[in-house]
């Protein structure tokens, strides 16, 4: 199976269920993510706000800012790639590209990338070898190269994950699939 025919699956298996049904599976993936230790040790978090087919990120996201957290979200720009900016408060958020909710606030220069420690990375499918599948445009991975001592946690609903995701050379793997 190649990653157009993996996409469409998963689109179809999101298909089947209801706004509200995705709510409550959210809640589940937020449970478990919270165990997660290096998450619980992060001081500064890469997070993404959720599209409304993934795991809804948007109270959780204030939940680690209210814990002293730093949080940074990406922003798409120029159509190819991301940058990061600190999120300061959902007031912050202005509607960016593909008409998801992005921050306003300090951007945070690529040499300072590093100083990020945990990433909580969204994806269409993951297979437990920590392999991602995203939506086909390569913002992620382009990104990610640029962060390679960051902790990556991928975050699906479970329907989502898959035995094996096609795989290239310039895929960048999780360490973790929440």
């Amino acid at each position: 199976m190649n990653k157009k025919e993996l996409r469409n699956i998963i689109r179809e298996r999101k298909r089947q269920f209801s706004g509200q049904q995705l709510e409550e599976l959210s809640l589940l993936v937020l449970d478990r993510l919270r165990r997660n230790i290096r998450l619980q040790q992060a001081r500064s978090i890469l997070l993404y706000y959720s599209l409304p087919d993934e795991v809804n990120t948007h109270q959780f996201i204030d939940e680690l800012v209210n814990q002293g957290k730093q949080v940074f979200l990406p922003v798409v720009v120029d159509g190819e790639n991301m940058e990061i900016r600190e999120y300061t408060g959902s007031k912050d958020l202005r509607q960016g590209s593909f008409h998801i909710m992005e921050p306003v606030g300090r951007l945070l220069p690529e040499d300072e990338y590093g100083k990020i420690e945990a990433g909580i990375i969204p994806g269409m499918s993951f297979d437990k070898s920590g392999h991602r599948l995203g939506r086909g445009k390569g913002y992620y991975d382009r990104m990610l190269c640029k962060m390679p001592h960051l902790y990556k946690i991928g975050i699906c609903f479970d329907f989502q994950k898959t035995e094996t995701v096609p795989t290239e050379a310039t895929d960048i793997k999780m360490d973790a699939i929440v």
